[in-house]
């Protein structure tokens, strides 16, 4: 388990994290957003120890992960698939990682088979693709078999085959009691993946819920209506809190009233129903609705050129 109690962190006058409190349990994934710039990797750092907090505390399993006597059996982490040294290969540089941290050698063929590199493990690493470097970098996070996993960007660079391996993975790994804690900017692979969500923007908590509930709390309701008697359901669904929004011939948008009531309401008017059809936002939608005052860089519209098509170098 990891839990962070006022975790905050300053590097001069920036605030890269801003008095951040969550717990990421054991057995289930929890999903680590927010956009560039909100904190997330500082963050995990601070959980490793790799940065010291300006104020507040994390701890990991019920001890910072520093005073831990076997940290690699604690948490594994894979913070930057690059972070190995180029002329060795996998098997060494797995291999030293058992070695100096006294875990048998055979775990190391282990691993090696389980992430699928059993025909590269004897070449450089550093000729090795983003893809394989990943795959490389999670063997290292699960050499010791640790209790914590701490993943950012697992998928960075995978083939699609190696996105759905990594999804199964890191829900085998926390059905097994695992605590699991990955950042990524896949909306829709964290969709699929993550059971709970952790989300910050600009070093805050912004939210710490399932997500579901996050999805559903950005939805609002919003039900898709087609009927032959359209007008005169649009007409019986009418009030001061609702809102009807064409959306095609005999088909329409109601927002304020779940779909239930949109049910009862055409039943007690005896209108016919084609299509009764709640919508939700997806993971994408409701974490840029949530985050949009958060984004570090904006982007704009590309100026139009001036007339006769060329650019204008007056001021050149």
């Amino acid at each position: 388990m990891i839990e962070a109690h006022e975790l905050t962190k300053r590097y001069g006058s920036k605030v890269a994290v801003d008095h951040l409190t969550f717990t990421v349990r054991p057995g289930i994934v929890t999903g680590f957003l927010g956009p560039n710039g909100a904190g997330k990797s500082t963050t995990m750092r601070l959980i490793l120890g790799l940065d010291r907090p300006t104020s507040g505390s994390v701890t990991v399993d019920g001890l910072p992960y520093a005073q831990h006597r076997d940290p690699l059996k604690v948490a594994g982490a894979l913070l930057e698939a690059r972070a190995v040294h180029t002329s060795r290969s996998a098997y060494n540089h797995l291999l030293a990682l058992a070695v100096t941290h006294g875990i048998r050698r055979s775990r190391v063929d282990e691993v090696i088979d389980f992430v699928g590199l059993d025909q590269v493990a004897r070449k450089r690493a550093g000729a090795f693709s983003l893809g394989m470097g990943q795959r490389l970098g999670i063997a290292s996070a699960i050499l010791a078999d640790p209790s914590n996993l701490l993943l950012d960007e697992p998928v960075n660079g995978l083939d699609p085959e190696g996105i759905l391996w990594i999804r199964t993975t890191l829900r085998e790994l926390a059905d097994e009691g695992r605590t699991v804690l990955v950042s990524s900017h896949l909306m829709s692979e964290m969709a699929l993946t993550a059971e709970h969500l952790i989300v910050i923007g600009r070093g805050r908590l912004m939210a710490d819920m399932p997500t579901q509930e996050l999805i559903a709390r950005s939805s609002g309701q919003v039900v898709v209506v087609a009927s032959p008697d359209a007008a005169r359901l649009r007409e019986a669904l009418a009030g001061p809190d609702v809102t009807v929004t064409d959306a095609g011939p005999d088909r329409f948008e109601v927002r304020g009233l779940a779909a239930g009531a949109v049910g009862a309401i055409a039943a007690r008017v005896g209108a016919v129903l084609h299509e009764l059809t709640p919508q939700q936002a997806s993971l994408e939608e409701a974490f840029m609705t949530m985050t949009r005052d958060e984004v570090e860089y904006h982007s704009h519209p590309i100026p139009p050129e001036t007339a006769g098509g060329a650019p204008d170098r007056s001021a050149a």
